[in-house]
């Protein structure tokens, strides 16, 4: 249940900055993806060692097609995710004064590639600097991971809005930034990459670092 919470509260407090960031009224504009991936940097560095700090449910499927994560946390990881994207969403709304928002226009295949490659990136990163045994007890995954999104979100937000992460794309729908249509966009891709993430990093990775 710990690890749970800890997804839970990781979550809450990426999704939060997405809409605190980016919700009119007084959104911070261009610097949005610098405080989103400072977000999730500095919850990497306080709830890591508890839960793995994936805080993304494409990050824990690619965590778990690696085999560093058991099926049985899965169901409960997705949800505690999925709630706090949910929460933060709400809780944003309800700060900036539940504001007319009109949802991102988006081209399916460039959001598609866009989030797919957005998000390989990103668990691509996540498994090698928090799942390998050659990099384990290193102090820089979390400036990593954290980097990462600020990154992608910069070079690909224009493109698909930047979520990389099933939960940030249900959280900006909440807040309607996104169409409810849309939403498969994200899943399809985000879930798809963190697959090839995984089966990417088993290939390239020594014997050692295989799934256990």
């Amino acid at each position: 249940m710990k690890k749970y919470v800890v997804e839970f509260i990781g979550t809450f407090f990426l999704v939060l900055t997405v809409g605190m960031c980016v919700l009119k009224p007084d959104d911070i504009g261009g610097l949005a993806p610098l405080a989103v991936g400072s977000a999730l940097m500095i919850m990497v560095y306080a709830g890591g060692h508890v839960s793995g700090g994936h805080y993304n449910p494409a990050v824990t499927f690619a965590v778990w097609s690696r085999g560093r994560c058991p099926w049985s946390d899965v169901p409960g990881y997705l949800a505690a995710q999925i709630a706090g994207g949910v929460a933060a969403a709400l809780l944003a709304l309800y700060f900036k004064g539940n504001p007319t928002v009109t949802p991102r226009e988006l081209s399916i295949a460039p959001a598609l590639l866009a989030e797919f490659i957005g998000t390989f990136a990103l668990a691509y990163v996540v498994l090698n600097t928090a799942t390998a045994k050659s990099t384990a007890g290193n102090s820089y995954y979390g400036l990593a991971i954290g980097f990462t999104v600020a990154t992608m979100a910069f070079g690909l937000s224009p493109i698909s809005g930047g979520a990389f992460n099933p939960a940030v794309a249900i959280g900006v729908t909440v807040m309607h930034l996104a169409k409810v249509s849309n939403l498969w966009i994200y899943l399809l891709a985000n879930f798809a990459a963190g697959g090839l993430a995984a089966a990417t990093f088993c290939y390239v990775n020594p014997e050692a670092d295989s799934p256990a």
